[in-house]
Parts: C-alpha cells; sequence; structure tokens
C-alpha cells in the first residue's frame, strides 16, 4: 500500500526527519544541515518556525503558502545533506541491497513523518514537544540547554519563559 500525504494550503506542518539506522551524524554536521535548510530556501519560499537538531533526528514546524511543497522541501534537504556528508560519517553502515541498486547513501530514513498542525492548541503542544525534545532524550536537562534549538527565540518573543521545564529547580525541597 502507497503512503499517502495530506496537503492542504493554510496550515503549518510538523515535519520529523530520521536520519539512517538512528546514525547520530546531524550535530557534528549541524552547518552542513543549516547549509541543506539555506539552500532548500532558495528552490522554495517556506519558513521553519520552530526546529530541534538532535544527533539523529530533527522536528520542524513548516509556514509554507503551498501545501503541496514540504515533501520537495524535505526531500532537497536530505539529497543537498547526503551529497555533501563526509562519507566518514556513515561508511561503516552496511545497508540493504534494494538501496544500494536505487542509489541512496546510508544517511537519512527514506521517509519522514508529517502532521498537519490544524489549530492553536495542536500548534502549542507541537511546539512544546520540539522544546521539550532535547531533554526527553537525555541531551540536556532543560529546554534552554540544547543550543541546537529555536527555544531561545521564543524566550526573546516572549512565549516561553526561560526555565521552562526546570525541573531542576522542583526538585530542591530544602
Amino acid at each position: 500500500m502507497r503512503y499517502k500525504r495530506v496537503y492542504v494550503n493554510g496550515y503549518d506542518y510538523f515535519i520529523t526527519v530520521v536520519t539512517y539506522e538512528r546514525n547520530p551524524i546531524l550535530v557534528d554536521n549541524v552547518a552542513l544541515l543549516r547549509e541543506s535548510f539555506r539552500y532548500a530556501k532558495t528552490k522554495f519560499d517556506f519558513t521553519i518556525v520552530a526546529i530541534v537538531i538532535l544527533p539523529d533526528h530533527f522536528h520542524m514546524i513548516l509556514h509554507l503558502d503551498e501545501a503541496e511543497e514540504y515533501s520537495k522541501i524535505v526531500s532537497v534537504i536530505k539529497r543537498y545533506f547526503s551529497k555533501q556528508c563526509d562519507e566518514k560519517y556513515y561508511a561503516h553502515i552496511v545497508q540493504s541491497e534494494s538501496r544500494n541498486r536505487q542509489g541512496y547513501k546510508p544517511v537519512w530514513q527514506k521517509r519522514f513523518y508529517e502532521h498537519t498542525i490544524r489549530d492553536e492548541k495542536e500548534y502549542q503542544t507541537r511546539l512544546d514537544y520540539i522544546h521539550f525534545n532535547a531533554v526527553k532524550h537525555g541531551y540536556a536537562t532543560m529546554a534552554k540547554a540544547w543550543e541546537y534549538s529555536s527555544f531561545g527565540t521564543f524566550v526573546k518573543q516572549g512565549i516561553y519563559e526561560e526555565d521552562w521545564c526546570n525541573f531542576d529547580s522542583t526538585l530542591d525541597l530544602e
């Protein structure tokens, strides 16, 4: 069965992209990933509203006028990154013969996850998910400590308090 994506103009999209076999290469190559986003912006008109980059995946909320372009945007980001990524980051990974025949490098999973954000409550839930993700995965003890996130931008805009989800302060019982 073929996966069918939903494309509806006027909505933002929550996107998750994962590396092949969860290879932790993204933080080591964050400059290249950012370059990949900039390259995609030369091809398509979109805004990354929020983002978190972890070693093996990233989540983002995209705002765009033409919904059918989000798949193309993700494809361009993945292709650009794959073409420029040093082989030393994935040479140790063995992939299927099928993927080899199709010309895939073992950098990204073939598919990505997308969700249409339908209302303000979903928007806030996805925003919180993005900004809590580094804490969830144990890369930081609080959202503000993870530098590969848009959290600081949202603090400056007054959307989050700087100590949002600071569990250390709630554990201080003295």
